[in-house]
């Protein structure tokens, strides 16, 4: 059989918030390249797991609120206990706020923080202690990819702790790519443009925003989840293994204009 570097077969992903949009065609494309899935979350992901399922791929749901670390271990150990490793991390949850800078509450601003930067830190801290623990195992030492955004690189309106969130992301992911590449961990991020998600309903259905939004994007239109399956196969595969440190934007030709 000829060689194939995005083969996953025989890796398992921790996959949070993949119960929709983003999280969801992430899980799925991962799955269809061979990965068993676990899935941390709130809401229980059924069609995520009917998707994974379909092509083959085991599935493990763990119930965990992500913007407390309090559940960071159990996310990990259930996920081991499940199917006995993890190879790939994809920290996906997270949430967003909007009031303009002057009337943004200090709750907003801390539930933003905890969901999309503190906890995705002490996931990737704990799942990269497991990564060296578990050693090579034949497939690396293994792949973290954090989700990023347009606003990794731009600074938004309206939406304070969301822009410094997604600023801290592309930041960490270049710091713990530093610590960690020698330990044959890699990490990387993911910045998607403008998808259509629950995140953007409400830019979406402004009609100014929205075309102002499409005006601006080579591609003339918003990102489909399953848009970004590419991307995290290759972060997750060996294909990237010199990849360290790096933010890939899939957006549509977005920054590029």
């Amino acid at each position: 059989m000829a060689y194939n570097p995005f083969d996953l077969t025989g890796r398992v992903a921790l996959v949070t918030g993949a119960n929709t949009g983003l999280g969801q065609g992430l899980a799925v494309a991962l799955a269809r390249a061979g990965a068993d899935i676990v899935a941390a979350g709130r809401s229980t992901p059924t069609e995520t797991e009917a998707a994974v399922k379909e092509v083959g791929a085991r599935f493990h749901f763990v119930h965990a609120d992500l913007d407390s670390v309090g559940v960071v271990q159990q996310v990990v150990d259930q996920a081991v206990a499940a199917f006995g490793r993890i190879d790939i991390l994809i920290n996906n949850a997270g949430t967003i706020r909007r009031a303009d800078a002057l009337e943004f509450s200090e709750d907003d601003w801390d539930l933003v923080m905890n969901v999309n930067l503190k906890t995705p830190f002490f996931l990737a801290q704990a799942v990269a202690r497991r990564m060296v623990d578990q050693g090579n195992g034949g497939h690396g030492g293994g792949k973290i990819i954090n989700i990023a955004s347009m606003l990794s690189f731009q600074g938004g309106i309206r939406v304070a702790s969301y822009t410094a969130s997604k600023s801290g992301i592309a930041g960490l992911t270049k710091l713990l790519a530093n610590e960690w590449a020698a330990k044959g961990i890699n990490v990387n991020a993911i910045a998607p443009g403008y998808f259509a998600t629950n995140n953007t309903e409400a830019l979406r259905n402004d009609e100014t925003r929205n075309r102002d939004i499409l005006a601006r994007i080579p591609a003339g239109r918003w990102g489909r989840p399953e848009d970004l399956g590419g991307a995290a196969v290759f972060l997750s595969s060996a294909a990237a293994d010199y990849v360290h440190g790096t933010v890939l934007a899939v957006d549509g030709g977005w920054l590029a204009r």
